[in-house]
């Protein structure tokens, strides 16, 4: 037992379980959010585009305050104390989403998105920080994947509970399942404390490091100014926003200052720290567009799973086991949807006109006539959002496949350098995108549902691309960064996912503007293989850096 417990700090328990709780909370909320946006009866009746607006600003507000959570965290309050508070808001925050008012709505998202900022920078830094004794040093990039695996437990396991429950008792109810989530998080956390109080360190302010007064208003004050000017000036100078929407040309004009005391630290930054900051804002960058196509899994990929999937549960077993779980919605098939469902539709801007569209969510609008049932009969079609549970079903299935295949490589000296599996992360992802052009191909864009499998498959595919990416760059920073600012690196970090974040919604948004759906996914895949090409392209130098640092 005793050889068993020294391959990994007796902290990873705990910190594994509680963000596997916080991820069970928020992606409970994710994978039912736009659905409750664009609930024309018991949401807000919102359109397609304006859904994927707001979800993608709110993911992206949701990464990007991990920059001033990350900043407190190191320099006032260390990373225990910032992530209980965070969590607390989270949870708080999830629970309010069950009152349905838009004021109350903005103020929960306010609550989720200041939350995170404090949770999930500084529980990654804490990891990284049990894994510096020497003995444990070897197993840092191994502990990262372990953590990433109990995210994806709780991301996948909560859309079962947020299925049956906005089913059987509304979405309020599946909104305060994942507030009590979060606060099984905060509880965990806390039971594991003794484990890992010795490695919250506060740094405090180093000899060069920019006063917090003066981070305020030159960064934080530009930044909320500078989204005002976004928000207004744009629609007043030509009449429409200038990216999208209002919201998107706020984010974007917010973003600069903060973009700016990034690469400050560079320039201000001693010689033997330039060339460290210099790797790492080069990955921030690099990976942008990753997630701008990972993080549509929320908006266009449910929307896919939502209209072009065949959900029908055709096997009787399956069909009795999904209807007693609440797995799954009884639908009725009725030719004249029109006339017989006066609410069956769901509101869509045409022209700039927001129109009711009917035959929707009537499911057998696009059903092969082939697969019609008989006039009056009733199907049960297995709940959309438990789509989100594909892509960390094969995280927990694959996680343990790839340790074990970097494992394989360590052990005969080829092991790739973290940053090479980046950049490789980013190339298969491109990959995956192209199972999607299949899928469109497979349904006659659209005019039939395909197979629940095409999925399946482009989440396998777009899965091994993140086990490549997504641990290793939390990994990287860790080893990366100089010590005095790497929480705020941290930041740096979901800094880079926030803007994928907002600019995933930017795309998404343009899902109804494309009459073959091919040019949307032809889109995404070219952004994918461009970031791959600039990350190969600077590789050589990337690892270079790393060398001189000692690490691989």
């Amino acid at each position: 037992m005793a050889q068993k417990q020294a391959k990994h700090p007796k902290g990873l328990p705990f910190l594994f379980l509680s963000e596997m709780w916080e991820r069970f909370g928020y992606y409970l909320m994710i994978g039912i959010f736009t659905l409750y946006l664009k609930d024309v009866k018991a949401g807000f009746a919102m359109t397609e585009a304006e859904s994927a607006d707001l979800y993608g600003t709110f993911i992206a507000l949701v990464f990007l305050t991990p920059f001033v959570g990350g900043l407190i965290a190191d320099r006032y309050w260390g990373y225990a104390k910032s992530i209980i508070i965070g969590g607390i808001m989270m949870g708080i925050g999830y629970c309010l989403m069950a009152i349905h008012s838009l004021p109350i709505l903005y103020l929960s998202m306010t609550l989720v998105i200041l939350g995170n900022g404090f949770f999930k920078p500084n529980i990654s830094t804490l990891l990284g920080n049990i894994y510096t004794t020497p003995e444990f040093q070897e197993k840092k990039d191994e502990g990262y994947n372990i953590f990433y695996m109990g995210i994806n437990i709780g991301a996948f396991i909560c859309n079962f509970f947020g299925a049956a429950l906005y089913i059987m008792l509304g979405w309020g109810y599946a909104f305060v399942a994942a507030g009590v989530g979060m606060f099984i998080g905060v509880t965990v956390f806390l039971l594991g404390l003794r484990h890992y109080k010795a490695f919250d360190v506060k740094k405090g302010v180093q000899e060069g490091d920019m006063p917090f007064s003066k981070i305020i208003y030159l960064i934080l004050l530009p930044s909320i100014f500078a989204g005002i000017i976004g928000w207004i000036l744009p629609q007043s100078l030509l009449g429409h926003p200038l990216v999208g929407s209002n919201s998107t040309d706020a984010f974007i004009f917010a973003c600069i200052p903060v973009i700016y005391f990034y690469s400050s630290l560079y320039f201000k930054a001693s010689a033997s720290e330039k060339r460290p900051i210099a790797a790492l804002l080069t990955i921030f960058a690099v990976v942008v567009l990753f997630w701008a196509v990972f993080k549509q899994n929320g908006s266009a990929l449910n929307t896919w799973a939502d209209r072009y999937t065949d959900r029908h549960v055709s096997n009787p077993t399956a069909e009795q086991v999904f209807n007693k779980l609440k797995f799954s919605q009884t639908v009725t098939y009725v030719k004249d949807s029109v006339a017989q469902y006066d609410e069956a539709f769901r509101l869509q801007k045409v022209n700039g006109v927001v129109q009711k569209e009917y035959n929707y969510p009537v499911y057998f609008k696009n059903v092969n006539k082939e697969h019609l049932p008989s006039e009056g009969s009733n199907a049960e079609l297995w709940a959309t959002n438990l789509s989100q549970s594909i892509n960390p079903g094969w995280v927990i299935l694959l996680t343990p496949v790839v340790v074990a295949f970097f494992t394989w490589l360590r052990g005969k000296g080829k092991e790739p350098s973290t940053a090479s599996k980046i950049i490789f992360g980013i190339f298969i992802s491109a990959l995956s995108v192209l199972v999607m052009v299949g899928a469109v191909y497979a349904g006659h864009n659209g005019t039939e549902k395909v197979s629940v499998l095409w999925l399946v498959a482009g989440y396998g595919i777009i899965t091994i691309g993140e086990l490549f990416l997504s641990p290793m760059g939390l990994s990287l920073v860790s080893k990366l960064s100089p010590a005095r600012i790497t929480s705020l690196m941290m930041g740096g970090w979901f800094l880079a996912t926030s803007i994928g974040n907002k600019l995933s919604g930017v795309l998404a948004t343009l899902w109804d503007t494309y009459d073959h759906k091919t040019s949307f996914f032809w889109v995404n895949f070219a952004l994918l293989m461009f970031s791959a090409l600039i990350g190969f392209a600077l590789l050589k130098w990337l690892n270079g850096i790393m060398k001189e640092k000692g690490i691989k």
